[in-house]
């Protein structure tokens, strides 16, 4: 199976509202690693780690997000599978 990273930034009303929470269990649910993390400027950021197909789904999640989310916007990069990281965390 094919192995992909993707680089995400999430706009919108999308923190204050458990978006890390819920991309966190969303990317353990799916076996993705990673991380993810508010930015400064309300948005957050994330990478995913993975098989494709999960990782697809993790990016399709993030689309909507949780409840209360509003994601105005998803920019995605597609990189290179590194294998850097063993299971999914929330950065600070």
């Amino acid at each position: 199976m094919e192995k992909v990273r993707a680089h995400l930034i999430i706009r919108g009303r999308v923190q204050g509202v458990f978006f890390r929470s819920f991309t966190q269990k969303t990317a353990s649910l799916l076996g993705v690693n990673g991380w993810v993390r508010n930015l400064y400027d309300g948005s957050v950021e994330a990478v995913f780690e993975g098989d494709k197909p999960s990782v697809e789904e993790a990016v399709n999640k993030c689309r909507t997000g949780p409840y209360g989310a509003h994601v105005e916007d998803v920019k995605v990069e597609w990189q290179p599978w590194s294998g850097e990281f063993r299971g999914f965390s929330v950065r600070y």
